[in-house]
């Protein structure tokens, strides 16, 4: 049975977050903007480089990339904006599925994991 985290171990791992989320958002104002026809969404840029078949081509291949990027970054500033409330609950550090304590060694490691090494193994295995 793993222990539990000790309260700087937590705090470290909430700094790392937001550090990591700041930078997420970031890289999102550079590719994406505000939809502003819906709140909470964000619409990829369409890149401008010219006229000529060449540039267009290098739109569309950036625009594709960007979209891919922008999907990435948006589940990941999900987990982590996850990750900072279950810190604020207090529930940071134990498993959503069995209740037992996540071990510190994974959490460093993955600090948005939510579920311990066990549960996560057989969930996977049933997939």
């Amino acid at each position: 049975m793993e222990k539990e985290l000790n309260p700087q171990t937590i705090k470290e791992i909430k700094a790392q977050l937001l550090a990591t989320k700041k930078q997420i958002l970031e890289d999102l104002g550079g590719i994406a903007r505000r939809d502003p026809h819906e709140a909470d969404n964000l619409s990829t840029k369409f890149p401008e480089y010219g006229d000529k078949p060449d540039e267009n081509a290098q739109e569309i291949t950036d625009y594709s990339a960007n979209i891919a990027t922008e999907k990435v970054l948006e589940k990941t500033l999900a987990d982590i904006n996850k990750t900072l409330e279950r810190i604020e609950k207090g529930i940071y550090g134990i498993c959503k599925y069995c209740g037992n304590p996540i071990s510190e060694k994974r959490l460093l490691a993955r600090p948005i994991a939510s579920s311990c090494i066990t549960c996560k193994t057989e969930l996977q295995e049933n997939e």
